[in-house]
């Protein structure tokens, strides 16, 4: 048994490394979590930040709670929504916005129409150069 602690001290039978590969090592392992975990947290809280603060009156949101409503008055850190039918009216704190459903539809809208303008482009630029653009599966003639 002295003999395994006196093998371990002595340093015989492992491998050391320098004090500057350690030094290279753990800012190597800073900077892999830096970037997979810090850096993409960050940016989710800034989109966040942003959504929070673009809601606009009229805007569908849905809370952290789960509550749906239209949004009726807007100040500095607080907001009043409307929530079904009978028009119930509530204070909420900004912070408490998870989404903001009337965005997230907005900018599908915008994406779809993205799509469809880019692949309209390709077909005349196909056309111009005088292919036969082709026919997806289940478009007839």
């Amino acid at each position: 048994m002295n003999l395994f602690f006196l093998t371990a001290a002595s340093g015989t039978g492992t491998t050391t490394g320098s004090p500057v590969t350690m030094i290279l090592l753990m800012v190597g392992m800073f900077a892999i979590m830096y970037f997979v975990m810090i850096r993409p947290q960050k940016k989710r809280q800034k989109e966040e930040q942003e959504m929070r603060s673009a809601v606009d009156v009229g805007d569908e949101i849905t809370t952290i709670g789960g509550i749906c409503g239209r949004v009726v008055t807007v100040k500095e850190e607080h907001l009043i929504i409307e929530t079904g039918a009978d028009r119930n009216r509530m204070q909420i704190t900004r912070w408490a916005i998870q989404q903001n459903n009337t965005a997230n539809e907005r900018l599908a809208a915008e994406r779809a129409a993205a799509k469809e303008a880019a692949e309209k482009a390709k077909q005349e630029k196909l056309e111009a150069k005088g292919k036969k653009p082709r026919k997806k599966k289940g478009e007839d003639e």
